[in-house]
């Protein structure tokens, strides 16, 4: 708690319901000794309700620095991950917060200057995973008048009468006009805002149920329909919905159905993750790492070798060790005797070439040899080929060998070679 009239409120309730409760109040540094005398004050309180009293210093400053972000949302950060690591190891069933109906509506305001769905329209949650905000119900004017009525003592920020903060200006200049408009405001507020979260909820499960049926997760992929999205109604939310959480915005949902009837191959990208307008799906995965696109040597037949997003087991044997001699996704079996130190693993390049096993000696574009797989742009990103000292490929990872390096009468050595996933 911070020792301002809200969280004061929502102790002495606990105190008098007799919920049993810890108090833990962060120091964040900002504001000199002011910041010294809330922590006291809030321990002292703790004290004298009988309630465990937690307390944490920051230095948020360097860490909105650190993570280039602002000091407000640095505090915020900082704030609920010491609640949770406090929450957890100490037994307590929730994180509760003093938030009232006009932080509410606030939180709705800003979210509507900014740009937001439906979910940011009904303002604060009452229960979010393990966080509570009991006093959602009441309004600022009731709980100062509470405090009043009982005799109750808290600190203030002086940091809330400036206007140099968003919230604070809409707090002081926006909220007063709203209020002229329609002075009850904030009980109107409540209603609308239950209504809204209603709907939302309502909205979500629809779509959830949709999702289920035009959504395939394989691979690591996720693959969208684009048949079955464009046939319903509003496809653009619809979307949306399902790329929210990858970081794609509104906007681009909408792009990304506007040029859905145009030529497939088309990318989109938010910060961690790349769709692809492919054939029949939208296709949406993880950006690559562009470290992947560095070689790698391997100057053994004998180990194990990793590569991030997978590993290869390198054994080498003479031919009369028994060994199934089918290749599959996850192994290949090479004439160990045509091989040339070191070997190399890397991504497939334009214009490389081989001569895929079974073509008697035919030589193939591995392009071409994608195309003929129909294989989307995404899947391609991610090939992998083993390649000679000489260069010359041996093996597309996972799905195809070089004619000239296959197991024959005249082998003597075995190079036995184990593909398996690696971390992400």
């Amino acid at each position: 708690m911070s020792g301002g009239v809200d969280s004061v409120v929502m102790l002495h309730l606990f105190q008098k319901a007799g919920f049993p409760a810890g108090v833990a109040h962060c120091n964040f540094g900002l504001r000199g000794e002011e910041s010294e005398g809330d922590e006291q004050f809030v321990k002292t309180l703790a004290e004298e309700y009988h309630f465990p009293f937690y307390s944490r210093r920051f230095n948020t400053k360097s860490f909105a620095r650190e993570k280039s972000i602002s000091t407000q949302m640095a505090a915020r950060n900082l704030r609920y991950e010491w609640f949770e690591e406090l929450r957890a190891a100490h037994n307590y069933t929730y994180i509760a917060t003093a938030h009232h109906a006009n932080d509410s509506l606030e939180t709705t305001l800003l979210n509507l200057v900014r740009g937001t769905g439906l979910s940011g329209l009904h303002g604060i949650s009452g229960i979010n995973n393990h966080i509570i905000r009991p006093l959602l119900f009441a309004t600022k004017e009731q709980v100062v008048a509470y405090a009043q009525e009982n005799g109750l003592h808290w600190r203030e920020d002086l940091s809330n009468e400036s206007d140099d903060y968003k919230r604070n200006l809409l707090r002081h200049k926006v909220v007063p006009v709203l209020q002229q408009l329609n002075p009850s405001l904030e009980s109107t507020f409540i209603q609308s805002s239950a209504k809204l979260q209603s709907a939302n909820l309502l909205l979500k499960a629809m779509l959830n149920k949709w999702v289920e049926e035009v959504v395939v997760e394989k691979e690591g992929q996720l693959r969208i329909s684009k048949q079955k999205l464009i046939s319903e109604s509003q496809p653009a939310y619809r979307l949306w919905h399902v790329l929210d959480k990858f970081g794609f915005s509104f906007q681009q949902s909408t792009q990304i159905i506007a040029t859905l009837s145009g030529i497939s191959g088309r990318q989109f990208l938010s910060d961690t993750h790349a769709l692809l307008i492919d054939r029949e799906y939208l296709i949406v995965q993880e950006k690559i790492n562009n470290e992947a696109n560095l070689s790698f040597l391997i100057d053994t037949l004998e180990g194990e070798f990793d590569f991030g997003s997978f590993s290869l087991s390198l054994s080498h044997s003479p031919k009369n060790f028994r060994l199934p001699m089918s290749h599959t996704a996850n192994f290949a079996f090479i004439n160990a005797d045509t091989l040339k130190l070191p070997l190399t693993i890397r991504r497939w390049q334009q214009g490389d070439v081989f001569q895929p096993l079974g073509m008697q000696g035919k030589k193939k574009k591995l392009s071409d040899f994608f195309t003929d797989l129909k294989m989307d742009l995404f899947k391609k990103q991610n090939i992998f080929i083993l390649l000679n000292g000489n260069q010359d490929v041996i093996w597309i990872i996972g799905l195809r060998l070089d004619e000239r390096y296959k197991i024959d009468e005249d082998t003597v050595n075995v190079l036995q070679v184990r593909v398996a996933e690696g971390d992400k």
